[in-house]
């Protein structure tokens, strides 16, 4: 595979993304910085095809619009990340829009027995047999020159990973396990995951209350906040922290000088700007609208003593079978959706339905229901069948 020297022209990152074009799939990684900032500072953009790879310097003055227009825009062109999300919303920030299509390596691990969240030198290990260097990985990526080593060591992410993926297609074609990601793909790819609007953001929180007066202090709050942090560039707790924000929505404060008793907030919220802003933030809130309440999780019904002794046997039942096809449990059901199976819930269940309920739903719903039952035999944990099976629609 040809390695590039860094990219910092706009007629060489043409030429490379008119190469990249060409390719049915590329394996595509950014580094950043963000520990100081509400956006992502992207710092390098790496790319590969199985014949060259490349790092693009997004620093430097030249036009990423060719290969964004790759990303978000090419078809033709499947991109290749491992655990992307953050690599996802730094493009999406960009453009709009999320690329497309898309593959994770990490959801597709899941499918093939390695974990609920393998990290990517381990995946590299087991697929590949060598270990990656780890020695650049906390450099600071915001700084000029990048030297060799961190260069190569960032390129090094997406060469291994053009190398791995079609190893793994090949493993899910042969287990008839690649439809299994579709959902999952098109989850992560999802818009709504990566932007929403200052007044969403109180959706973000966990506040244990219905009261509406709370939750409407909480919104205006929330927004205030994601406002702030936004136009300052500074990550939302640096403003205030979570915590901090609750305190103040339970219990308001009346005037500004109210703040200085605040625990998490200066004194000199007192009187400065932003606290003045914040008190204004909280003039005349009213109760939250009754079609804007948060809905009680039609899926997460109270649970009675014997539903959750139930919910536990699904459970052990769900890491059996985990083990036994080598898929990740987290894949094939959530918790949330257990518990509701054991309360009475039928409908809307993704472990119902398709290659989930043929792997596990099946057998869940036999357990609840009295048809599949749990023994031990010879000191060993085993499942015994009480009853036949009754079909259900998938």
């Amino acid at each position: 595979m040809r390695i590039h020297p860094l990219i910092t022209r706009s007629d060489d990152l043409q030429a490379l993304v008119d190469r990249l074009s060409k390719h049915p799939f590329i394996a595509v990684d950014t580094e950043f910085m963000r520990e100081n900032t509400y956006w992502p500072d992207l710092c390098l953009i790496q790319v590969a095809s199985v014949d060259e790879a490349a790092a693009i310097d997004p620093k430097a003055d030249l036009d990423l619009k060719p290969l964004l227009s790759l990303f978000v825009e090419n078809e033709d062109v499947l991109k290749v990340f491992h655990a992307g999300g953050q690599d996802l919303e730094i493009i999406h920030n960009l453009t709009g829009k999320a690329p497309s299509p898309l593959f994770d390596t990490q959801i597709a691990a899941m499918a093939l027995g390695h974990g609920e969240q393998i990290g990517y030198s381990n995946l590299i290990e087991s697929l590949l047999g060598h270990s990656l260097d780890k020695g650049a990985r906390f450099t600071d990526w915001g700084r000029r020159p990048l030297d060799k080593r961190q260069i190569d060591y960032a390129i090094a992410d997406v060469t291994h990973l053009a190398t791995v993926f079609p190893r793994m297609v090949e493993k899910l074609r042969k287990t008839g396990r690649g439809a299994w990601l579709d959902e999952e793909m098109e989850r992560l790819a999802d818009p709504s995951s990566f932007a929403f609007p200052p007044e969403d953001a109180w959706k973000r929180l966990k506040l244990p209350s219905r009261n509406p007066a709370v939750l409407g202090r909480l919104k205006a709050l929330a927004a205030w906040r994601e406002t702030e942090a936004r136009s300052k560039n500074l990550p939302r707790g640096r403003i205030i922290k979570d915590d901090t924000l609750a305190e103040i929505v339970l219990h308001p404060p009346k005037t500004q000088d109210d703040l200085g008793r605040v625990r998490g907030l200066s004194a000199g919220w007192r009187n400065n700007d932003i606290g003045a802003r914040l008190v204004a933030a909280l003039a005349n809130v009213k109760p939250l609208d009754p079609e804007e309440m948060p809905e009680r999780d039609p899926k997460r019904p109270g649970l009675t003593k014997d539903a959750v002794l139930v919910s536990d046997l699904l459970k052990l039942l769900l890491k059996i079978r985990a083990k036994e096809s080598g898929v990740a449990a987290k894949l094939i059901a959530r918790s949330d959706d257990l518990e509701a199976l054991a309360a009475g819930v039928r409908k809307g269940l993704n472990m119902l339905s398709g290659w989930r309920y043929e792997q596990f739903g099946k057998d869940a719903l036999d357990l609840v229901e009295g048809r599949l039952a749990f023994a031990i035999e010879n000191g060993k944990l085993k499942m015994s069948r009480v009853a036949e099976p009754e079909s259900v629609d998938a």
